[in-house]
């Protein structure tokens, strides 16, 4: 089975970096809907998408990752990528945390109230 995943994986290049931020307090499900439009992206495209967007909760989280993750890319005294060099491989958003809250109902009852938070991991890739 391990074998058949691996080849139906697309042809990436070159990993250069990656990139994580755990813990944040974003549900996975309102991030993944801006990461999915950055797949496959450059890194100057995905940040411009991420300009023309309103998602306040996940873009501003993204677009820090996504900076940190090119400046991983550039350590000094070795290679110097473009933003134009480098594109978005694989950008993973995974539940994390979840904090649980009560909230008083009628009749003497309480319903639970989940705040959920999420893992995010970005790998850029060079051109094959």
């Amino acid at each position: 089975m391990a074998r058949a995943r691996r080849a139906q994986r697309p042809r990436l290049g070159k990993q250069v970096t990656r990139a994580a931020a755990r813990n944040c307090k974003v549900a996975p499900r309102k991030v993944r809907a801006v990461a999915d439009l950055l797949r496959g992206l450059t890194v100057d495209e995905a940040l411009a998408q991420l300009g023309a967007l309103h998602r306040p909760s996940a873009v501003p989280l993204l677009t820090r990752l996504l900076k940190s993750a090119f400046s991983n890319a550039n350590p000094p005294g070795e290679h110097n990528y473009t933003a134009g060099d480098l594109y978005v491989g694989v950008i993973m958003v995974d539940g994390g945390r979840v904090e649980t809250r009560y909230r008083p109902r009628a009749m003497g009852r309480a319903t639970v109230i989940r705040k959920r938070s999420s893992h995010v991991t970005v790998e850029l890739y060079a051109r094959p």
